[in-house]
């Protein structure tokens, strides 16, 4: 879970380059809602790459890492975001969380990992367009009574290159999922 925190906070100042993104969303993308920081000061991350900021990125690595670059160019979106709970939001974004998970399965979103250990609930999401891309992936976890990560990775995928991605950027989840995707 530290792992989404660190890259998330890594990505931060990404962020503040990307562009407003139109009205209708590309079939993989999640609309999870708008996010306050708690008034107490708990942890705060929002992150949004959009397409520029990920082709920027894709020609910084095209010559040392060209399947990396590949897999960039396929993205459109990157989201990510990290609440710190307390008491005075636990129950609300507890809430949001369930209510995302229900209306991913309801819009046709294939659940593809739930963990439910300790304190930690995770679920993973995939939109597929057919048996070999993926338009979208989101994770939604509650990390005990500290925290809630909200991811959402828009664009066309090959199971294989989340995997790669996974590996290359260390993110032992991602190397996991593109491995249960490919199978």
């Amino acid at each position: 879970m530290k792992r989404f925190s660190l890259l998330a906070s890594a990505m931060l100042p990404l962020s503040l380059a990307a562009t407003a993104f139109g009205d209708s969303l590309p079939p993989g993308q999640v609309d999870f809602g708008s996010f306050t920081a708690a008034a107490s000061g708990a942890q705060f991350v929002e992150v949004n790459v959009s397409t520029s900021l990920i082709a920027l990125a894709a020609k910084f690595v095209e010559k040392d890492q060209p399947d990396v670059a590949q897999v960039l160019k396929g993205l459109q979106l990157v989201h990510v975001n990290v609440i710190g709970l307390n008491d005075q939001n636990r129950s609300d974004i507890e809430s949001r969380v369930q209510t995302v998970r229900k209306d991913l399965e309801a819009k046709g979103w294939e659940r593809i990992v739930t963990v439910q250990e300790k304190a930690q609930d995770v679920g993973v999401y995939l939109k597929t367009q057919n048996s070999d891309t993926v338009q979208g992936l989101v994770v939604v976890v509650l990390d005990g009574k500290d925290q809630a990560v909200f991811v959402n990775v828009v664009g066309d995928i090959k199971p294989e290159q989340i995997a790669m991605l996974g590996d290359k950027l260390h993110i032992d989840p991602l190397k996991h999922i593109g491995e249960k995707i490919g199978k």
